[in-house]
């Protein structure tokens, strides 16, 4: 095996040097360098689907000194570099092309999570107070790791979980923590960026290609842009997430609105009992459209008995129906109640008496409920086809309008390729520090269009962009001031747009954190400073 590494490593040093790269920065790396034309592949290649950048080589580290080791070569010798989690970026993002290494964070090959270089570290935070009733836990997680074996092993070994998700528990968390990280807990736990302590962060800082501890005490500037930073100042290398005691059960209700004033109405009281105690409000609030019949017997169908699926024809006649997804938690000692507590809360909406639809699933049932459509797909062999998401924060002042404009207007009565989730968030949750742009309004929603591309049909490719520009183009006509989740821009000037006020502090961390500007350029922000090249040109 050691033999095996060695000739990697001197393959890869050889292509770098037939670029005008030098063998000596990549001395200390201790995992492996590869050019297998599998891995390069893979490492060109993301769920989204619609761009291609096969890299010069691709870095499988065996410790986060390997990661810097790859920065600091990058800074020196000028080759870009890029982490790639579970690959689920849709534009490219963890993309470098043919003068660059991507990182596979998810570790050396073959290492399995709880050996020695992945394994979670459980600790206890100590309260200034130090009132031991208050006891909180967290959780030191490699950067690579899914969050989804993050889940397994704290609820597994220790009855705790991640206070905050995202709906999709296949991804990476750097990758998550580079973004926000949302689902429907965020309107009281906040995004997964608010419910962190501390990170381990290698930095592309010119002279040192340095690792860095930030958190909120140390090094605060680099802990705060990093979250939500898209990757623009540090490769995430350890993180350490906040804990809670897990429940043991989830009851999962979904009620169905025909009007929209009703169904955000609803939403937003929802949200507004975050300061209550656990009995007062629900612990998880989404909702989706549902602009054809089929969409909601196929999204999440486990939820429905296939025996039992629902026949929308037997509410009425309708443009567009709007359902309302909530849970509440619950274990032993909450059993007897649960049931009265979900029956007070819905007493006070305004949703379709005939339409709620409930079940009873174990937490991690619930948490990795849509792990289960994917194995559907890919049975189908509909996994891996373009995915041309748009995902939009929404204020809430506009949000009519763009129900109007859009899901009343440019979809209504048109078969859709999969779902688009609605659901409101509250802004005081989200650290402004951050990196992380948001509407400037106390409520804003995520609006989440999570298409799948077909070859034939209504839902080519061309299509699905050509509808994604031409929501993007009514939202700025309509003076709706939307901003991007997981954004897509193809300009400076758009980029500027996007970041508003903050756009100056973050060039200045760009310029203190990646002077030479070699991390993350598939976000297409900032040209690496070692080309002649177009800003974009991977």
């Amino acid at each position: 095996m050691a033999s095996k590494l060695l000739l990697i490593t001197f393959v890869i040093c050889r292509l770098l040097s037939t670029v005008g790269f030098t063998m000596d920065p990549l001395a200390r790396v201790t995992g492996q360098l590869s050019s297998d034309p599998d891995d390069l592949e893979a490492a060109s290649r993301d769920f989204g689907g619609m761009s291609r950048a096969k890299p010069l080589a691709v870095l499988h580290p065996a410790s986060a000194e390997d990661v810097a080791s790859v920065v600091r070569a990058g800074s020196a010798q000028g080759f870009t570099v890029s982490a790639r989690g579970h690959g689920h970026s849709i534009n490219g993002q963890a993309q470098v092309g043919r003068n660059g290494v991507v990182i596979d964070m998810s570790g050396p090959k073959g290492r399995r999570f709880r050996e020695e270089f992945t394994k979670p570290v459980l600790g206890e935070v100590v309260s200034r107070g130090g009132d031991s009733r208050s006891r909180s836990y967290y959780v030191d997680v490699w950067g690579g790791e899914l969050w989804i074996d993050v889940l397994k092993w704290s609820l597994d070994e220790h009855g705790l979980a991640p206070k905050s998700w995202t709906d999709y528990l296949y991804l990476s968390v750097g990758g998550t923590l580079s973004n926000a990280g949302i689902s429907g807990q965020a309107f009281h736990q906040g995004p997964q960026t608010s419910n962190v302590y501390e990170l381990d962060v290698v930095t592309g800082t010119l002279r040192k290609g340095e690792l860095m501890t930030c958190s909120e005490e140390k090094n605060s500037e680099l802990f705060h842009g990093v979250l939500g930073g898209l990757g623009q100042f540090g490769i995430i290398t350890r993180a350490r997430i906040a804990l809670e005691t897990a429940p043991q059960r989830v009851k999962w209700v979904r009620v169905l609105y025909s009007n929209f004033s009703a169904f955000t109405k609803d939403q937003e009281y929802l949200i507004s009992l975050h300061g209550g105690g656990s009995s007062e409000r629900f612990d998880y609030v989404e909702g989706f459209i549902i602009v054809d019949e089929g969409l909601i017997n196929n999204w999440r169908s486990s939820f429905f008995s296939p025996r039992n699926p629902v026949n929308l024809t037997s509410i009425g006649a309708y443009d567009v129906l709007y359902c309302l997804e909530v849970t509440k938690n619950y274990d032993k000692s909450t059993a007897d109640t649960v049931d009265q507590v979900v029956e007070t809360l819905l007493k006070k909406l305004d949703f379709i008496p005939s339409s709620v639809f409930t079940t009873d699933v174990t937490y991690l049932d619930f948490l990795d409920r849509v792990h289960k459509a994917e194995l559907k797909l890919r049975a189908k062999n509909l996994w891996h086809v373009p995915h041309p998401w748009l995902n939009l924060f929404v204020p809430k002042s506009q949000i009519s309008k763009f129900n109007d404009g859009v899901f009343k207007g440019m979809l209504a009565g048109n078969k859709t390729s999969g779902p688009i989730l609605i659901y409101p968030m509250n802004r005081n949750k989200w650290d402004q520090r951050s990196s992380v742009v948001t509407p400037d309004e106390d409520v804003f929603y995520l609006v989440a269009l999570l298409r799948s591309a077909t070859e034939e049909g209504p839902h080519t490719l061309d299509n699905l962009r050509d509808q994604n520009r031409r929501i993007l183009h009514f939202c700025e006509e309509s003076g709706i001031k939307v901003k991007r989740y997981l954004p897509d821009h193809s300009t400076l000037d758009e980029w500027k747009g996007h970041f508003g006020e903050k756009w100056e502090a973050f060039k200045q961390m760009k310029m203190k954190f990646d002077p030479s500007h070699i991390l993350a350029v598939g976000q297409r922000i900032f040209q690496p400073s070692f080309t002649s090249h177009g800003i974009f040109d991977l």
